[in-house]
């Protein structure tokens, strides 16, 4: 939102350091572009893979979600596991959109214009996904600022589920029994489920 009126020069400073709400939108609005293309010309699991990766790439920082979503053991993981979780997990995570948004699915997607501080830090983009006579479901992502600009680390479903969270508890089970191998495997048959048309 434009500031209108005179400024201190210490308050004009931390104006201008602020992030602004294209900067931290953008990312989940390319996502929100895919998933409409996606919809429409998508005509297969694979063919929407292609579409969605890119805009899933630019959209969220997986390995920051990987690592708060294996918790505590993450870093006691090789090298050769976080990398073959990681490339289990984005798969997973564009193949779960691939499934979700297929052509016939009529979601539309909306953003506020604005975004809003999170209070543990970074943004909040505020957006809703509704289709049909169904209400639309509120779907806010927390926004950080990296190396690569500002990716999504969480998404909140109602706006206070975290998927952090849950993806947390739902990982657990497959790393106490078997580890990052184990936690692999189960993210590869989810992804196996998603691209079965």
């Amino acid at each position: 939102m434009p500031f209108m009126g005179t400024l201190p020069y210490a308050n004009a400073q931390s104006v201008a350091a602020a992030p602004t709400n294209d900067a931290v939108s953008s990312p989940i609005r390319g996502l929100y572009d895919a998933l409409r293309t996606a919809q429409t010309t998508g005509t297969t699991a694979q063919r929407r893979m292609v579409l969605l990766s890119p805009a899933v790439d630019r959209a969220f920082d997986l390995e920051a979600i990987l690592r708060r979503s294996v918790g505590y053991r993450y870093a006691g993981l090789s090298n050769t596991d976080k990398a073959r979780l990681l490339s289990s997990f984005r798969q997973f995570t564009i193949a779960r959109y691939a499934s979700s948004f297929k052509p016939g699915t009529g979601a539309v997607f909306t953003m506020l214009p604005q975004t809003r501080p999170n209070p543990t830090g970074g943004q909040i983009v505020d957006t809703t996904i509704g289709g049909g006579t169904d209400a639309a479901t509120p779907i806010d992502y927390v926004m950080t600022q990296g190396p690569n600009g500002w990716r999504a680390t969480d998404v909140l479903l109602d706006a206070h589920i975290s998927q952090v969270a849950a993806q947390r508890a739902d990982f657990s089970a497959a790393l106490s029994q078997g580890g990052a191998p184990a936690l692999a495997d189960l993210l590869d048959s989810k992804t196996a489920r998603f691209l079965h048309d």
